[in-house]
């Protein structure tokens, strides 16, 4: 069984520790583990499947469990009933079992209410869901709200069926029960929080859960061995109704977030995009914003928009938090999106990995930008005297060092953040932080709010 860390005590690292030591190839090894412990469970809004799953990440994180009951207000919804599946199959006019719940979990229509019916095909058909352009992949399909039943099957199987009657069952429980959730709080030196929420709610779904999931694991346990000054705060819950639980059950805190992601389809090998907050210029839009533009590599930025998917009840007018959502390929651009399709083969462990560090680049800017204010703003002061040069690196990279503290010296006026300057000189972040932390040992430039 895959592990990421132990849970015994260790030395705090700091991020950039973290950035230099990491093993991308032992990462996306270990997320892909995990990922395919997870496959095989049938999951949704409620249920067993949910526990199973929040069951085996406690294995990697020490995570707080909580139930709230069904028919719960949570802000305008209420919890819905709780929906577990035990089997569920189409037998063909020959008694064949032609679709099969235990092969597949997709099979059925999520939150299916139990049946066992013996009917014609033509009342069958409109309780069948297939994809003509795909004619080889079974759709996931739910029906939560509305009370249904169906099945999801490949449409060439679809279009093949005969005529004649067909025997159906639906082995499954939709009664008052609990939805399930789970966090992680990792103190920080301040109150003020950095909340990273995924997704739990899909079945056999690899990249849009799945790698969500295993990276946010990753995240928190990376974190958890780090110097944090934020307090991180790690929500697994079922997507829509189970944000909306969290934010009814917590709005009393939610004024501490300053800084937030939805993470989300992380695993497959298109780039890196981020779809900024509501707020559309937060500290997280640009911190996000200057690692990618950072990071060498093909990236998007879109703006925001109300439609995706936790990002927007977080985003919603009443709360307007700032919290963005960062995906590999966004839902619905990816043919396999909702499919079965997106499998086991479709998630690339480099891709994970490759996930897995711009998030720590991007804690690692959201937990080091400051402001700062020069001490001696007449003119430059003189860094030789004060040993300052003596620390620069090589001759490969002292110009560039040496520009930064310039940069730092420039700007630091006391309306300029670390993440201002790294923009404004087109450096990346570490070496704009590596600058102030060097002329601040030094008394030349002190935080602000000193």
């Amino acid at each position: 069984m895959a592990r990421f860390y132990g849970r015994a005590a260790v030395t705090r690292s700091t991020l950039r520790d973290l950035l230099n030591a990491f093993a991308a190839p032992r990462q996306g090894a270990r997320m892909m583990n995990l990922i395919r412990d997870l496959y095989p469970i049938c999951r949704s809004i409620t249920g067993d499947g949910n526990r199973q799953t929040i069951t085996r990440l406690c294995m990697e994180l020490d995570l707080q469990i909580h139930e709230v009951p069904s028919g719960t207000p949570v802000l305008d919804w209420s919890v819905p009933d709780e929906w577990n599946i035990r089997d569920a199959w189409i037998k063909d006019p020959q008694g064949r079992k032609i679709v099969d719940f235990q092969k597949h979990n997709l099979h059925v229509l999520g939150y299916s209410q139990p049946v066992h019916y013996t009917l014609p095909l033509e009342e069958l058909e409109p309780h069948l869901h297939s994809l003509p352009e795909h004619p080889d992949w079974i759709p996931y399909r739910t029906s939560y709200y509305n009370p249904a039943w169906g099945f999801c099957l490949p449409d060439t199987q679809r279009r093949a069926l005969p005529p004649g009657n067909y025997e159906v069952m639906i082995d499954a429980d939709l009664a008052p029960g609990h939805l399930t959730y789970a966090e992680l709080v990792l103190p920080g030196a301040i109150p003020e929080e950095c909340l990273i929420s995924v997704h739990i709610c899909h079945p056999s779904l690899a990249n849009d859960n799945l790698a969500g999931i295993a990276v946010a694991a990753a995240l928190a346990s990376l974190l958890g061995k780090a110097k944090l000054r934020h307090t991180f705060r790690f929500v697994f819950i079922p997507g829509t109704i189970g944000s909306i639980t969290w934010l009814a059950r917590n709005r009393e805190r939610v004024d501490r977030i300053r800084h937030g992601l939805v993470l989300s389809c992380m695993g497959d090998s298109g780039a890196l995009t981020y779809k900024k907050s509501r707020q559309d210029r937060a500290p997280i839009d640009q911190a996000v914003t200057h690692v990618l533009q950072h990071s060498g590599a093909a990236h998007h930025i879109q703006d925001f928009s109300p439609y995706g998917y936790d990002e927007r009840q977080y985003g919603s007018p009443g709360f307007n938090l700032p919290v963005g959502l960062l995906t590999r390929s966004p839902h619905g651009t990816y043919s396999e999106y909702h499919t079965s399709a997106d499998d086991l083969d479709l998630v690339r462990p480099e891709a994970l990995a490759d996930s897995l560090r711009r998030l720590l680049e991007i804690v690692e800017v959201v937990e080091g930008n400051a402001t700062f204010v020069n001490q001696f703003p007449y003119g430059e002061p003189q860094l030789g005297r004060r040993g300052l040069y003596d620390g620069l690196g090589g001759a490969s990279d002292r110009n560039e060092q040496q520009l930064a503290m310039l940069w730092v010296l420039n700007q630091s006026d006391g309306h300029h953040s670390l993440l201002d300057i790294a923009d404004r000189a087109g450096m990346p972040f570490h070496r704009i932080a590596w600058a102030a932390q060097k002329l601040a040992n030094s008394h030349v430039i002190k935080p602000l709010e000193e």
